[in-house]
């Protein structure tokens, strides 16, 4: 006669998960790109590719740019913001996640769309480098002429 194996797995017992309520939104600049998600929480905080806000972008200047969604837009709410941020500079990252902030708000609150597009920030920035042409130097800077 054979034993009977006894199988155990580490799983979880199988019990309601309660599942955390998020928005995601993308923003864009240049060539950067930040993944935004906002979760309901009970202060504002910031991971940004892992790190705190205030490690990752250092200056007071992209502090104030990531933060003035939040400034404009003036939610009750408290939210807890997670970014994954790539490509570009750490400028245009700054200008991405704050579009990406801007557009989880208009999720999570279609009332502040009037507000944050008055102050331009669910628009994508256009703007991004003219590509080099050949013969000149640069877009559009040619080389120096020579009589002889």
């Amino acid at each position: 006669m054979e034993k009977e194996k006894k199988v155990t797995t580490n799983r979880k017992p199988t019990g309601e998960t309660k599942k955390k309520e998020y928005w995601r939104a993308i923003g864009r600049r240049k060539t950067a790109t930040a993944v935004v998600r906002l979760t309901k929480a009970t202060k504002n905080s910031y991971t940004v590719n892992g790190k705190e806000m205030t490690e990752y972008f250092k200056t007071a200047d992209l502090k104030k740019i990531v933060t003035s969604a939040f400034e404009k837009a003036t939610p009750m709410e408290k939210f807890e913001v997670v970014v994954t941020a790539r490509g570009g500079g750490i400028h245009a990252q700054a200008e991405a996640v704050r579009h990406g902030i801007a557009r989880a708000l208009v999720k999570e609150n279609g009332e502040l769309r009037s507000v944050l597009k008055k102050a331009k920030m669910l628009k994508r920035d256009p703007r991004v480098v003219e590509r080099k042409k050949f013969g000149l130097k640069k877009a559009r800077k040619s080389p120096q002429w020579s009589k002889r």
